[in-house]
């Protein structure tokens, strides 16, 4: 049976109401934008919490995606694991969770995510995977350490077609509780992104499931960038439930997981080092799991690729200062 088509932003905005009602337990702070935009600050002016940051991740996921904490793994370390599990993995994790918007303004840069990419089709992304809406109001997650000031924001809902007032940004520092757990919470999407890359086609995928470990929020947002990173990098571990032929998984798999990048082998921080932190110079094939498992639905076949690294996600860790 077809999956009844959702409105991203409409879903998202619903649990925006409900962490509006318990914005003090989560220790976030809400506000109106002179231009009529509701903000939400995660974690620049107020501390956050981590039960924030598993609503954040759902809000950037459009509520498509259950996300969780869970116990540690022996083999890792410590650190609890982030866990998402969604049915709607394409349209969670690329048209909605994925950062793929760069946003700019005077003295104001900022990482969007969330459904209002949907509405504002503006990346090729969205051509590909055939996905775009109309809707009268959008959410977005916005990666910053600043709330964006009234021009950004107005600029925003116009490539998004709606009014000022109808858009509801959340604003989180990588380097808070939030924030650095919305992007570890970003297990599957990568994975998912990695595979779009390649080549692959994304209708295959019918399910997607991940979990990585959640590093000590670090104490600055460069460090934090590269914890977050290495959390998917060498202690991300991906399940795809997908269609279609035994072959082409075979052939892709080794692929897929972060190993497969030149880039791959030390702590994050270090790959930006040698690109003079300049983030869009590092291979963009190195962003993915570690290891990815493919099951394909049809023949009940399973693939594995890629392992976890201990050693690595070790080394990086433990430079973090909570």
């Amino acid at each position: 049976m077809t999956k009844p088509i959702l409105n991203l932003n409409i879903n998202a905005a619903a649990l925006c109401d409900e962490i509006s009602r318990i914005a003090d337990d989560l220790q976030i702070a809400p506000s109106i934008a002179a231009c009529g935009t509701t903000l939400f600050d995660f974690g620049i002016d107020v501390p956050g919490s981590i039960e924030a940051g598993l609503l954040l991740a759902r809000v950037c996921l459009a509520d498509l995606a259950t996300v969780k904490l869970l116990d540690s793994d022996p083999k890792l370390g410590p650190w609890p694991l982030v866990e998402v599990t969604t049915d709607r993995p394409v349209a969670a994790c690329m048209a909605s969770q994925y950062a793929g918007w760069e946003v700019k303004g005077a003295k104001f840069f900022a990482m969007g995510s969330g459904p209002m990419r949907a509405a504002a089709g503006r990346e090729p992304l969205f051509d590909e995977i055939g996905f775009r809406e109309q809707t009268d109001l959008c959410v977005g997650v916005l990666e910053s350490s600043k709330l964006p000031p009234d021009e950004v924001c107005v600029d925003l809902a116009e490539k998004c077609g709606i009014d000022p007032s109808q858009l509801t940004l959340l604003v989180a520092p990588t380097s808070s509780h939030a924030g650095t757990l919305q992007v570890v919470a970003r297990s599957v999407e990568t994975a998912l992104h990695k595979l779009h890359e390649l080549g692959f086609d994304l209708s295959r995928v019918v399910q997607g499931y991940g979990r990585a470990p959640l590093p000590s929020v670090a104490g600055d947002d460069l460090a934090a960038i590269g914890v977050t990173n290495d959390a998917i990098l060498y202690g991300g571990r991906v399940m795809l439930d997908v269609t279609g032929d035994d072959a082409s998984l075979e052939t892709i798999g080794p692929r897929v997981p972060s190993s497969a990048s030149n880039d791959y082998g030390k702590p994050f921080v270090e790959v930006m080092a040698q690109y003079n932190n300049d983030f869009y110079q590092i291979d963009p094939l190195l962003f993915s799991a570690a290891q990815i498992t493919l099951v394909n639905v049809e023949t009940g076949n399973r693939f594995e690729f890629g392992e976890l690294n201990g050693d690595v996600l070790r080394q990086s860790f433990g430079g973090v200062v909570g």
